[in-house]
């Protein structure tokens, strides 16, 4: 039976377990080499403080949008931020900080396509 799932620490993804990863699983952090060589920037830990720092700001039943986060970082280029903006919320969901949601409804990150909103959880 595989072992439970990872967590990529850049992206935040679930990392699943590959019979050629039997020897060195628990030295595994990351999905892909590109996250390998990406690793978690300054930047990233700086979009994870802002998202906890918005939600901290509104009431407790509140979402933001990762765009909210995008435009406050850089208001007149904020269209590349916004998968930076994505990972830091799925690393704060595997730290249990936050939650995912859609139409409400909270969904795993990993797997979330289209519109997606950042709360705290409940």
């Amino acid at each position: 039976m595989p072992p439970e799932p990872k967590t990529c620490a850049a992206c935040g993804r679930t990392i699943e377990w590959r019979k050629k990863w039997a020897r060195d699983w628990d030295d595994v952090r990351w999905c892909s080499a590109a996250c390998r060589r990406r690793k978690v920037t300054d930047q990233d830990a700086d979009l994870e403080r802002r998202v906890l720092a918005m939600l901290a700001g509104r009431a407790r039943t509140s979402s933001i949008c990762p765009s909210d986060v995008a435009r406050a970082v850089a208001p007149d280029d904020w269209r590349p931020l916004m998968e930076p903006v994505r990972q830091a919320a799925r690393r704060l969901v595997q730290r249990g900080e936050v939650e995912i949601t859609q139409k409400g409804s909270v969904v795993d990150p990993s797997t979330a396509k289209g519109p997606i909103r950042i709360r705290l959880p409940r």
